[in-house]
């Protein structure tokens, strides 16, 4: 366990049975006030809390990742994201012309709406059943939206809040071996299926900043792989402008699928990653400030964020003053 891992206060419990008293999560940043109530809620501590204790998890581990230990509830949520990558040969895309969005995204959509109940019920042991309106509504987002048929960093977000509203009632313990499990093979495995939705139905990028954003679609692989290479010095942040990578943690493997998707000269479609590339030295600097752009530029922006739910699990418990919302916390957990 790391020093910084040590230092990281617990994730809190939410009891299973104390889940059905709850709100059902939805829809609440409407205007860029409520962006600024919700990074006052603990539900917003707990996510970044969420975050730094994945990343401390898998600093210093690389991939293929595998692992000594056997999580059944890790397995039970890969097969989860193993059906639905079935569905797509289920659901092939439709004949249409169109650059972005085919049509047959919303026949997958419409699925998952109709068969996320029982995809829950089989993941969750019937204890956490009442728990399942609470998590749905995040399952759903995770993929993309199937009217715009788009995807973006809200989307990956929103998987990031499942998987965080799981370990809140303690399907998934919040413990560094399991922790690990989630980043390497959980979110890689989700990461793929991403991929792959994107490839065949053609998705659009979500609210793109386009050649000024990190990325068109994702971000927290960034930060995941720059937390593997975080504190070693054989391997220059440079490296990543020497094609091909090696496989070998999530920040090479974004970089990869970059190139596979993109053409031309990468500091023109990807210039800040390039900047990072040429003017950060170290990679722990480079961990530290994709936290900071994270929490500013996908946290911080109403149009990404705005269609995410909230309450219930992930609590929104906003000031019954809207004047301030800065809330100090022990160990600084409220912000990222």
């Amino acid at each position: 366990m790391t020093s910084e891992q040590e230092a990281l206060v617990s994730l809190r419990l939410v009891p299973f049975r104390s889940v059905a008293t709850l709100p059902v999560p939805n829809q609440k940043i409407k205007t860029e006030e409520d962006v600024h109530l919700w990074r006052s809620t603990r539900g917003y501590a707990d996510y970044g809390l969420f975050l730094r204790r994945l990343n401390e998890a898998v600093v210093g581990r690389y991939l293929p990742w595998s692992s000594p230990h056997s999580f059944p509830t890790i397995q039970s949520t890969l097969r989860l994201l193993d059906t639905l990558d079935g569905w797509i040969d289920e659901i092939p895309p439709l004949p249409t012309p169109q650059r972005f969005g085919n049509l047959a995204f919303r026949t997958w959509g419409k699925r998952l709406e109709d068969e996320c109940q029982s995809l829950l019920s089989a993941l969750l042991p019937s204890q956490f059943h009442p728990a399942i309106s609470h998590v749905s509504p995040y399952l759903l987002t995770s993929f993309g939206s199937f009217t715009r048929m788009d995807y973006g960093t809200g989307h990956e977000t929103s998987f990031a809040l499942f998987l965080l509203c799981l370990t809140l009632i303690r399907f998934l313990e919040p413990e560094p071996d399991l922790e690990r499990e989630i980043v390497l093979t959980v979110f890689v495995r989700y990461m793929r299926l991403c991929w792959r939705l994107q490839d065949v139905y053609k998705l659009e990028p979500a609210g793109s900043h386009g050649v000024w954003g990190l990325d068109d679609y994702s971000f927290l692989g960034y930060i995941f792989g720059s937390a593997q290479l975080r504190d070693q010095s054989e391997i220059p942040v440079s490296a990543v402008l020497q094609p091909p990578l090696p496989p070998t943690n999530l920040y090479f493997l974004c970089i990869s699928r970059i190139r596979e998707v993109k053409y031309g000269p990468f500091h023109e479609h990807s210039s800040q990653l390039y900047s990072i590339a040429m003017g950060v030295k170290h990679w722990h600097k480079v961990n530290t400030g994709l936290f900071k752009m994270y929490e500013a530029e996908v946290l911080g922006k109403r149009v990404v964020v705005q269609h995410i739910p909230l309450g219930g699990v992930l609590e929104w418990d906003v000031p019954e003053s809207r004047s301030g919302s800065t809330v100090v916390t022990q160990a600084g957990v409220r912000g990222l």
